[in-house]
């Protein structure tokens, strides 16, 4: 005959409280305010919490309780694998991590497929408010987010006005970019740019497509450009800009490929972030073209890889931004109108930039 099994059933908050002749609150404050008890008495709970196999407070009955999840929302517009990938967002959400653990409070990645409209990560977030990272304007995730009843902080895109953001003024960034270039003696160049909209597209954009974009970010990078070469005398409407909807070095090459192959004279090759740039520097080695003698190349962001380049790019404080976005989400203060906060960037000199070859040879020999 088979002997009866008996199973312990776990302990609870209340037979851990009778078990050690105290209150359930004496309990409960042990794992979440550890301050009222003295060390001893704290040590003797956890102890015993321990031997009784009492796993601690339900988390889910805690936030139900509370109303507070404990948690920090970050919503990318992208696969989640992006965010442990790209060098910028990698510097972002190490700042935001770090914001969070300041304020002992966690961090949830809700990760969005570009190309995909479905919703229900939002939705289904246990968070206490979002960070939303360099999104477009028309994205059915930030609506979705605007949405919920909590505080949101947008970093870089979109600039909806009435809620908080952290940026940088990326147009004058860029204007400042191109003035450098400009007085190098450039006027024939390609631009290599990130995504502007959500529908995927690899190949040339009109102007009108870079008025119109939805990632307001490129929009305005690209705007510094028109705006400083057109005051140098070139008709931007003739310079061939490429947009690659896939941010990777790969894409920087192959744009870089399909510019030079329509425009085998240009002389700079202005690339919208350092990982186009460095697929641009690729796909010129491949080439046989030296640079910056045969062709300059220029990025933007700033990322580790570009110093070892020794790419010309603009800098900006990627992990700064990260923990200024946590900090205006997480800080407690009464809110009347929406706060922004714009980061300094640094127009880095490196040696992927020279003057055309024919601009050098006019200034030793003329014309």
């Amino acid at each position: 005959m088979a002997r009866s099994m008996h199973v312990r059933r776990p302990a609870t908050l209340a037979s851990l409280a009778a078990e050690l002749g105290v209150s359930r609150t004496t309990v409960s404050n042990a794992y979440n305010r550890p301050d009222q008890l003295s060390p001893e008495l704290r040590r003797r709970v956890l102890e015993t919490a321990r031997r009784l196999g009492y796993p601690g407070p339900d988390p889910v009955a805690r936030s139900l309780r509370t109303r507070k999840a404990g948690a920090v929302g970050l919503l990318l517009t992208e696969n989640l694998s992006y965010a442990f990938r790209d060098p910028a967002a990698i510097g972002f959400l190490e700042g935001l991590a770090l914001a969070c653990e300041d304020a002992g409070t966690g961090l949830l990645l809700v990760p969005a497929n570009p190309e995909r409209e479905d919703v229900a990560a939002v939705h289904r977030a246990g968070v206490d408010g979002f960070v939303v990272y360099s999104v477009p304007d028309d994205d059915p995730h930030l609506a979705a987010v605007l949405e919920r009843p909590v505080p949101t902080v947008v970093c870089d895109q979109p600039d909806l006005g009435n809620v908080d953001r952290v940026g940088i003024d990326d147009q004058a960034a860029m204007n400042s970019l191109a003035k450098h270039l400009i007085a190098l003696g450039h006027r024939r160049i390609g631009v290599v740019c990130m995504r502007l909209a959500r529908d995927r597209n690899d190949g040339y954009v009109t102007p009108e497509r870079q008025r119109s974009a939805h990632f307001h970010v490129q929009r305005s990078r690209l705007a510094g450009l028109a705006e400083a070469f057109t005051e140098a005398g070139v008709d931007w409407a003739g310079v061939p800009v490429v947009e690659r909807f896939d941010h990777n070095i790969t894409s920087g090459a192959s744009a870089a490929a399909q510019v030079l192959d329509r425009d085998p004279q240009i002389t700079a090759l202005v690339c919208t972030s350092d990982i186009l740039a460095l697929g641009a520097l690729a796909e010129a080695r491949k080439r046989g073209l030296t640079v910056p003698h045969d062709l300059t190349v220029t990025g933007f962001d700033g990322i580790r890889e570009a110093e070892q380049a020794g790419l010309t790019t603009v800098r900006q404080p990627v992990l700064e931004k990260g923990r200024a976005a946590g900090k205006l989400l997480l800080d407690s203060a009464e809110r009347t109108r929406p706060r922004s906060v714009l980061l300094a960037t640094e127009l880095v000199i490196g040696t992927t930039a020279a003057s055309p070859r024919g601009a050098v040879e006019e200034r030793w020999f003329g014309p």
